[in-house]
């Protein structure tokens, strides 16, 4: 685990595994897509899409 989860999870001791990854990807992406999967309510997959420019 780390530091950024031990914050979120002091915050929010409730928070579920699969939304616990995704404010964890949201923290630690600085440009890209983050997507989503749902089958019947609930988060199946989480899909990163990072993007790094160089000048």
């Amino acid at each position: 685990m780390t530091g950024v989860d031990e914050k979120i999870t002091k915050l929010v001791p409730k928070l579920s595994e699969p939304l616990l990854q995704v404010v964890e990807a949201i923290d630690r992406l600085r440009f890209g897509v983050i997507q989503l999967t749902v089958h019947d309510g609930k988060l199946v997959q989480l899909e990163i899409t990072e993007k790094r420019r160089f000048s």
